[in-house]
């Protein structure tokens, strides 16, 4: 095993970013990046300093036939430890080409879901104002059709690219990338940046603004323009989170293969154990949001419900974060 191997290795270990080892060594992140693809070597400074660090020997860095030791004990180290898959430069292409394949159907699935509902709000809004010569009956099946027919049309999308993305299951354990691998790996990210951060920030402008119209008609008091404005949310709505979907899943297939970010050790050790609860939540809260838009009719309001379930998820997760760091 080589320094940069080893390096690597202690760093993920620790669940540690390249960032966050070179904050701790006094160094940039590129210098981190040059030490593990063997691009550069770090002076005898900073080996000295990451032997204290890691609490390995400087023997066991810089001899390349010396036995493996246990690693000290430091910061978000992963409880259990998992046998780790070898990545391949193969593997790695691979699965960036997946992601990049699958990444826009896969938002595309997600914004029809969101876009479903927009028609039958429309058409309720023109029958009970009488813009529309239709039965309120009418209109209500009408609008449940295509509404369907989008939800089955996402699901069409979600599922086979979803089933994709399962072969490579192994990348939420703790793995080993091959010599140049992560070099690769940071490379694309890097170049990849500014388009992220771009669509990032459209994105999340689109949902903000989405509700201008809305506010708008509110001061027309007519209640057919009032629920034209709301239907307009969620077009407006899916591009966004078109937009955000498409280029975080992106940006998250690198973060995946350099264990950075939400997929360090420790995060993944954290998800495993708390996918169980995951699961039943969204699960609880699909069940709520059909049964009370059926039941109740006012999809207009029901989808309210999505966001504060988001940010009950985000509160539940911070929660159980905190307590499996309690000593």
């Amino acid at each position: 095993m080589t320094l940069g191997e080893k390096i690597m290795k202690l760093r993920k270990e620790r669940g540690w970013s390249q960032e966050d080892l070179a904050v701790r060594l006094d160094v940039s992140r590129q210098s981190v990046s040059k030490w593990e693809s063997m691009a550069s070597l770090p002076d005898l400074e900073r080996i000295v300093k990451m032997s204290s660090l890691f609490g390995v020997s400087t023997d066991f860095l810089l001899k390349e036939d010396t036995p493996e030791e246990p690693s000290g004990v430091g910061e978000g180290k992963v409880e259990e430890a998992v046998a780790a898959r070898t990545v391949t430069l193969e593997d790695a292409n691979e699965y960036l080409a997946t992601v990049r394949d699958t990444a826009p159907k896969i938002a595309a699935g997600v914004s029809l879901c969101i876009l479903s509902p927009a028609t039958l709000i429309f058409l309720l809004s023109a029958v009970s104002t009488h813009r529309l010569p239709l039965s309120p009956a009418a209109a209500t099946s009408i609008g449940l059709c295509l509404l369907l027919l989008l939800v089955a049309a996402a699901l069409a999308l979600l599922i086979p690219n979803g089933l994709r993305l399962t072969h490579y299951a192994y990348l939420d354990h703790p793995i080993r990338t091959e010599q140049g691998v992560s070099a690769m790996v940071e490379r694309r990210q890097e170049e990849y940046q500014q388009t992220f951060r771009t669509r990032l920030v459209a994105g999340i402008a689109l949902c903000v603004l989405s509700i201008l119209p809305l506010m708008i008609s509110l001061a027309t008091e007519d209640g057919f323009w009032i629920g034209c404005a709301v239907s307009i949310i969620f077009p407006v709505v899916a591009v966004g989170v078109y937009l955000i979907v498409q280029t975080a899943s992106v940006w998250f297939g690198y973060q995946r293969l350099l264990e950075e970010g939400d997929y360090t050790q420790e995060n993944k050790a954290f998800e495993q154990k708390h996918e169980p609860f995951a699961t039943f939540f969204w699960c609880l809260i699909i069940a709520a949001y059909l049964a009370l838009s059926f039941l109740t009719g006012r999809w207009d309001l029901t989808w309210i419900l999505w966001p504060v379930a988001a940010m009950l998820f985000a509160a539940l997760t911070a929660l159980f974060k905190m307590r499996s760091k309690r000593p």
